[in-house]
């Protein structure tokens, strides 16, 4: 797959594409159901195959202070992605310019003439344009003015006739269901980043942590999770503590990450942890031996639940 960084100028091979376009925050289940109808009309019609999507996301450009939203951090977006067969990648710049662009003009300028799509397939809600004027039936519209197709494939329902979304699974990981989350993605959620030094003082206690910060991602529930973490190749499973840790009290959330059968320096490597489970809140003890004695017994149930765990999270109906 390659990356383009803008819709200007793009290759000569990447002009009539069949495209998904929209944020694919997590790329959960229904945004994959979406990108594999996209990749199939590629295939059938042979052409192209590519993703457009935006940075940053039109929330962080409007409300650049509010609490971080995102569920997938680019690099993991871009994976997920390449997985599920895209040729082209391409990234809209979200800046005052294009926040100031109508619906029409995104289409004619971006769309038709610098990208010359065949085909564009969107969900039902998405909405573009200057203060969200255009939705799926304008795209359609000029779709058919322009001369390309479009498809506007439905919502993908979970459970209960409740449709999967990206809020649906910020909520869960925000009240320490992680589990739940996994299912409506169809993988479980991750964090990612470089291994950064700590206070090590996990180290005295006999639990040594490869630790990241959060920057950027939606912050889920502050506690005790079974992990399974992906660094220098290797795959490990684990126990992380996400907060500020009562105990010690820091100021900023910190991720800190116990891997089982691990002995090394990861320091400067990229991390990534999977949440399979939710373990427990924080909480302060008595002192250090109450704190390892905790430690020990979250560890015995993470090693039994990651064992239980299956590689993929189990669909709903």
């Amino acid at each position: 797959m390659q990356i383009l960084q803008t819709h200007r100028n793009v290759p000569e091979a990447a002009r009539g594409a069949v495209v998904a376009l929209g944020n694919f925050d997590g790329v959960h289940r229904g945004h994959k159901a979406l990108l594999a109808a996209a990749r199939a009309r590629a295939r059938e019609d042979k052409r192209p195959f590519a993703v457009i999507v935006f940075e940053p996301y039109p929330l962080e450009f409007f409300r650049p202070s509010a609490e971080p939203q995102r569920l997938t951090s680019f690099a993991s977006k871009a994976r997920i992605v390449e997985g599920l067969g895209a040729d082209y990648l391409i990234v809209l710049h979200f800046d005052a310019a294009l926040a100031a662009m109508s619906a029409q003009d995104f289409v004619l300028d971006v769309l038709v003439r610098d990208l010359g799509v065949a085909h564009v397939v969107v969900g039902e809600d998405f909405r573009f344009g200057k203060g969200r004027g255009g939705d799926a039936s304008v795209l359609a519209y000029m779709g058919e003015m322009e001369g390309f197709g479009v498809t506007v494939y439905p919502p993908l329902v979970a459970d209960a006739h409740e449709k999967i979304s990206s809020s649906r699974i910020r909520t869960a990981l925000k009240e320490g269901r992680p589990d739940e989350a996994g299912r409506l993605l169809g993988h479980w959620w991750s964090v990612e980043g470089v291994v950064i030094h700590g206070d090590k003082r996990g180290r005295t206690l006999g639990y040594p942590t490869a630790n990241l910060t959060l920057e950027g991602l939606l912050l889920p529930a502050f506690g005790i999770y079974a992990v399974r973490v992906e660094v220098g190749g290797a795959r490990y499973n684990g126990v992380a503590n996400f907060g500020r840790r009562p105990m010690f009290e820091i100021a900023t959330p910190l991720f800190e990450a116990y891997l089982f059968e691990f002995a090394g320096d990861i320091y400067g490597q990229t991390l990534r942890a999977e949440l399979i489970a939710y373990l427990r809140p924080e909480a302060r003890f008595e002192g250090l031996d109450a704190l390892k004695g905790q430690l020990a017994r979250d560890c015995d149930e993470a090693r039994k639940i990651l064992a239980a765990a299956g590689p993929v999270p189990a669909r709903t109906p």
